[in-house]
């Protein structure tokens, strides 16, 4: 394998937690450089306290580790974002220029940049959603998206940089809380579950979204990564999906183990972001152009983020 330094912005969020530990198995440790706004203090490996808006500390982690490619995973989520617009606009688009210039200038072989659901508007097809629909995002985070998978298509054609993306569907896992997005109920409720806590929905029972568990996500971005530049068709970004559901059934499941469990609903501005997605995603062009194919579907999903949980508080309780 040729000697890669990997450069991980965000890497105290959702995605990059796990990522990180991931490409520090594939690259071994040594190679692998962490970056974020603060260093939690569990971390095992390279870390830099980076602000990715700011080019030059930008530039100076690039030089100093001698990076080859970057995963970039800065942004401000869905929900959040709906509270400061202005603010997300600018720290989402300023800091993937960034990492595009960085990039350009310095010799990075690639770039990973995340996409989402939420670049996808009311107009689009709900079920199966295709590659290429018209793209009128209702979220100032979807708007940036858009706006991102454009630049990067635009600095592949333009200056020949390589740069993949994937349109993420509401990621669920087991190792961090919930970052602020529409789809994070989805996380959330397996938390309140295992703690044996009833769980107030802000969507519908019945809004079905895209979903995919954390290590389909991890494995579909290191497969993409990996794929030869001559199968990669997409220099936007890739539908990827793993698997559509409501929360009355990700409930329904969760009480086959959990019998006790309670829901009650309560939709708030979150239900009309929810509205303007998806309820399914067709990502034929994925697994035609590097054999993408999910391996969890709700059920499985849901026996693994129980038996985490569990452990993960019964060790704090123990602590």
């Amino acid at each position: 394998m040729k000697h890669e330094r990997i450069l991980i912005t965000g890497a105290g969020g959702q995605l990059g937690t796990v990522l990180t530990v991931e490409l520090q198995k594939k690259y071994g440790a040594d190679n692998v450089i962490a970056s974020d706004l603060k260093l939690n203090p569990d971390f095992m490996g390279h870390f830099e306290v980076l602000d990715a808006t700011d080019f030059e500390a930008l530039k100076s982690v690039v030089l100093k580790y001698k990076i080859t490619q970057i995963f970039h995973l800065v942004a401000i989520l869905s929900a959040n974002g709906e509270k400061f617009p202005l603010n997300t606009w600018d720290i989402n688009m300023k800091s993937l220029f960034n990492v595009l210039e960085v990039s350009r200038l310095h010799g990075i072989n690639k770039v990973f940049y995340p996409s989402s659901i939420a670049v996808f508007g009311e107009d689009v097809e709900k079920d199966n959603t295709p590659q290429n629909p018209n793209l009128t995002p209702s979220t100032v985070y979807g708007m940036s998206k858009v706006a991102g998978e454009n630049w990067a298509n635009y600095y592949h054609k333009r200056y020949g940089l390589d740069v993949r993306s994937l349109r993420y569907p509401g990621v669920i896992g087991y190792q961090s809380m919930p970052g602020g997005g529409t789809t994070d109920y989805a996380v959330d409720i397996y938390h309140k579950a295992v703690k044996n806590e009833s769980f107030e929905c802000f969507l519908e029972a019945s809004t079905h979204l895209p979903m995919i568990f954390i290590d389909d996500a991890i494995r579909a971005t290191i497969e993409l990564m990996d794929a030869p530049a001559e199968e990669i068709s997409v220099r936007t970004s890739y539908n990827l999906s793993g698997m559509s559901f409501a929360p009355q059934e990700v409930f329904g499941v969760i009480k086959k183990t959990i019998p006790n469990f309670e829901i009650t609903y309560k939709p708030d501005f979150r239900q009309g972001i929810a509205d303007s997605w998806p309820n399914s995603i067709d990502d034929t062009q994925a697994k035609k152009d590097w054999g993408w194919q999910p391996k969890y579907n709700l059920e499985n999903m849901t026996e693994v983020m129980i038996e985490k949980l569990r452990i993960y508080y019964n060790n704090k309780l123990i602590a």
